[in-house]
């Protein structure tokens, strides 16, 4: 896992969104098509609206997957991220993408994570685009991760810290408002991705950071997974990697 630090969000959405265009380009220019899983969540904020707006990419050769939906939530309530990525990412294309598949949080849960398996694809995801929570989180893979199953989506239960986070960036007004549970990309199928970007401002995630970094590969931290990528770069700002130790990370301005 490579570790790029920058000196402030805007830096890193641009570095981020620069890295996967590089990416959807290349695989569209040697393979005629790519695809693209999407995370939301205010790590995303600077990421997505600097790759819908850059240059070059072709997107009707693009297929576009949603990583996670909360269980229960409808498509027009204000922390759907069906809508986040309506609104931030899809409706800010300049052309649209060749498909756009979405988690629907308000159909039957089971059914639905069979239906997205049926759609994704049988190899590796060309680009990744995550983000790593205040617990560690991946996706909504909560504490203690399942880093075994095969399944391409599972629903999953949220735990407290994940749920407080939630209503700590806006989304929900109180924690009862935070839904339980969530559909989520399995862990082993997001490390099914032939690049992984991981984006992870803010001060409030440096402990997460230092955890999933120097700590033990551990379902405990589920984003400490990353490191056995063997293409992920983890993309941070300075107050993400203010607990840091590691010498190797490489600085940018």
């Amino acid at each position: 896992m490579d570790i790029v630090i920058h000196e402030d969000r805007s830096a890193l959405g641009r570095a981020a969104a620069a890295e996967a265009t590089a990416c959807l380009v290349s695989a569209c220019r040697d393979r005629g098509s790519a695809t693209l899983v999407v995370a939301t969540g205010s790590s995303q904020f600077e990421v997505l609206a600097e790759l819908s707006h850059a240059p070059g990419i072709p997107w009707q050769s693009i297929t576009v997957y949603h990583l996670d939906e909360y269980v229960g939530l409808s498509a027009d309530h204000p922390a759907s991220f069906r809508r986040y990525l309506r609104e931030r990412f899809i409706d800010c294309l300049p052309t649209s993408p060749a498909a756009f598949h979405a988690l629907d949080g308000f159909a039957d849960a089971s059914q639905e994570c069979r239906r997205l398996a049926s759609v994704v694809p049988v190899g590796d995801f060309t680009v990744a685009l995550i983000g790593i929570g205040e617990n560690g989180h991946l996706a909504f893979n909560d504490p203690p991760a399942n880093f075994e199953t095969t399944a391409a989506y599972l629903v999953v239960q949220l735990d407290e810290h994940c749920r407080r986070q939630q209503v700590g960036e806006g989304w929900f007004p109180t924690l009862d408002a935070v839904p339980t549970q969530a559909i989520s990309m399995s862990v082993r199928r997001i490390l099914a991705a032939g690049t992984l970007i991981c984006s992870v401002p803010d001060r409030r995630k440096a402990e997460a950071v230092r955890a999933a970094v120097e700590g033990p590969v551990t379902p405990m931290v589920p984003a400490s997974i990353l490191r056995t990528h063997s293409a992920c770069r983890l993309h941070l700002d300075r107050e993400a990697a203010a607990l840091l130790t590691r010498g190797d990370a490489v600085p940018r301005a």
